[in-house]
């Protein structure tokens, strides 16, 4: 959880995506399996004919369960980005504020996907009759949820580790889906594209550096040096990261942070791209903190709203960043 201004989040509907979208990097425990991805219990490879119907993997919380071979009925609330790459539609996309929001990015694929709340109500689950569940984090299958939701259809929870590195967690759910080679591929794919990008970036611009800011209201946040678009910038793009953003980063867990007045001030970056932003550009730069930021005075700010894909991750949802960095910054 992956375009340019025009329409925008409401208040209450950015803060509320901004919770859901911090939430996301926490819960689960280690895997079972010693590679983070689902673990067959069954034998390697057969001919499709002699395919079993049912697999029995293990999550990363340690339950053991009958997986459907090819499951056609799957509930995998913000893990679309992979189940779009690996070419397999939900029963019911990810969504909050009643269903108006949601990974708008997707869409051309997602369109006349249904709506579920993003806290997975049980009734609402059991109504799309679901053969599989998969669980972004531990925290949505905490306490007594996962035995209600495992009640419903065979419910694997992905885990901490997989959930803070999306390409794990691609590899993951590729292995859950039964599509392992698909999602080596749709990876292979996504590194010869920012490969090619960084080095078309290294010639243009050289060692430049760059942030990613979200204004929401009275406060501002800046995405984690090593998640979300922080990890497309600054290690698949090479871009030097600005000294604010490792500070905050160090101590950080989250996808996004807030960072104070003070230390925006000291934000360095030759390059800003604004996310979503609750207040209008115009507004937000008349603002003498704002106005005196080294790529303000440049120019070199660039915003993209809420059809982007910039608040989210994923193959899909990185290379689209991919594609507006270099339309920025190469135009």
């Amino acid at each position: 959880m992956n375009r340019n201004r025009k329409p925008k989040y409401a208040a209450a509907a950015g803060i509320l995506s901004l919770v859901l979208l911090l939430s996301a990097c926490s819960g689960g425990s280690a895997p079972a399996s010693t590679n983070g991805n689902a673990s067959p219990a069954s034998g390697g490879n057969q001919v499709e004919e002699s395919q079993p119907a049912e697999r029995v993997l293990t999550d990363s919380l340690g339950h053991e369960m009958k997986v459907p071979a090819n499951p056609e009925r799957i509930i995998a609330s913000y893990l679309e980005d992979h189940l779009v790459a690996l070419g397999v539609k939900p029963v019911a996309q990810w969504s909050v504020a009643d269903g108006k929001t949601v990974q708008n990015y997707l869409q051309y694929e997602l369109k006349d996907v249904p709506t579920i709340p993003s806290e997975l109500p049980y009734e609402t689950v059991m109504s799309f009759q679901p053969d599989l569940i998969l669980m972004d984090s531990a925290d949505m299958a905490a306490g007594d949820k996962y035995e209600q939701y495992s009640k419903i259809a065979p419910t694997y929870s992905v885990g901490t580790e997989q959930n803070n590195d999306w390409r794990e967690e691609l590899l993951t759910v590729g292995d859950v889906l039964n599509k392992a080679e698909e999602a080596k591929k749709a990876l292979a794919d996504y590194d010869a594209k920012a490969n090619e990008a960084n080095e078309k970036l290294q010639a243009a611009i050289g060692e430049k550096s760059a942030a990613v800011l979200w204004p929401l209201g009275k406060s501002t946040y800046i995405v984690h040096e090593k998640l979300s678009s922080g990890d497309v910038l600054y290690r698949d793009l090479g871009m030097k990261v600005p000294s604010v953003v490792q500070e905050i980063s160090a101590s950080a867990t989250a996808n996004w942070n807030q960072i104070s007045a003070e230390k925006l001030a000291e934000l360095d970056a030759d390059y800003i791209f604004i996310v979503s932003s609750a207040v209008p550009m115009e507004e937000l730069l008349t603002d003498p903190i704002w106005a005196g930021l080294p790529a303000v005075k440049h120019g070199q700010i660039y915003e993209f709203d809420n059809e982007s894909s910039w608040l989210y991750t994923g193959v899909i949802a990185n290379g689209k960043i991919i594609d507006d960095v270099l339309n920025s910054i190469l135009k």
